[in-house]
């Protein structure tokens, strides 16, 4: 007998990505179980699916930063309870992390993919599941999205949740009126502008030698890259990643701030206009900003 659940949930994470760098995505899971009726004449309560199957998948990928183990670039090192990254991508835009090993998923493959992301949470979910489960299928897919979008990564220190790690992120569509029109060249402009992004917040910029990152990183200088650290009650986060990859504002990077950092951009180019913003974080949900 098959049991299936659409819409389980999103997943909104990073990946490292050796032509894009870091990659915000949000995926939204279909699951199918396959397995013989139980006592109560059920595959398994829909009610012990969404829980228990959510959990696992927040607990695993949702807001961490996916890494691809098996990728010749990659190389990953414990120190003090932190991992330390190095992703040597060519062109001398090599990316560096320091975090808590909570902040990763570590992918036994050499891309991060919807098919090697697929199998690590089946491997996961299947050792969970009952014994009269024997079979499981998990489908990842991206929302249908017909109009502009841009994907990004960001860290919140300030946040009690997992969003305090310095790099997960969301892939989101963007909407902006002007003067009550939908401007489908703004929201053009946006979603290249800040295509595979990283926006980081001013006050937690730090020069390269107060990271305590691999030596290959500290060899590099604050030229071409650009470094970021805070302290939060997960641990100490810190990265360095090309500037040419990355957006510096001077609030916070949530998606309220980020709604509003628009908005005031575009009053700037535009002071006699009127804008409505609406800034999407990964699937249907979002801020709202007028200027």
């Amino acid at each position: 007998m098959l049991l299936f659940v659409n819409d389980l949930t999103v997943m909104d994470f990073s990946y490292l990505c050796e032509k894009r760098g870091i990659v915000g995505e949000s995926w939204i899971v279909d699951v199918v179980l396959d397995g013989d009726l139980n006592d109560e004449s059920m595959v398994l309560d829909f009610g012990l699916v969404k829980k228990q199957l959510k959990r696992l998948i927040d607990e695993h990928i949702d807001h961490k930063l996916l890494v691809p183990l098996e990728n010749p670039i990659t190389a990953a090192k414990h120190v003090d309870g932190n991992v330390l990254i190095d992703f040597d991508r060519a062109d001398n835009k090599s990316i560096h992390f320091n975090c808590p090993e909570e902040a990763y998923a570590f992918l036994y493959s050499e891309s991060i993919n919807m098919e090697s992301v697929a199998e690590y949470l089946r491997i996961i979910i299947k050792n969970e599941l009952p014994v009269n489960v024997q079979g499981l299928q998990i489908d990842l897919r991206e929302e249908v999205i017909e109009t502009p979008y841009y994907h990004y990564s960001h860290g919140l220190k300030k946040h009690d949740g997992n969003c305090q790690r310095i790099a997960h992120g969301h892939r989101s569509k963007i909407i902006i009126e002007q003067d009550g029109e939908r401007s489908q060249s703004l929201e053009s402009y946006w979603s290249q502008r800040w295509q595979d992004i990283y926006i980081g917040t001013e006050e937690d910029i730090l020069g390269s030698n107060s990271l305590s990152l691999s030596e290959k990183a500290k060899q590099l200088g604050d030229d071409k890259h650009i470094g970021f650290g805070y302290v939060a009650d997960q641990g100490v986060f810190e990265m360095l990643m090309p500037r040419s990859e990355c957006e510096v504002i001077s609030t916070d990077s949530t998606v309220e701030c980020l709604a509003q950092f628009i908005a005031e951009q575009l009053k700037q180019e535009k002071p006699d206009s009127r804008f409505k913003i609406f800034a999407f974080e990964g699937v249907g949900k979002g801020a709202i900003a007028y200027s």
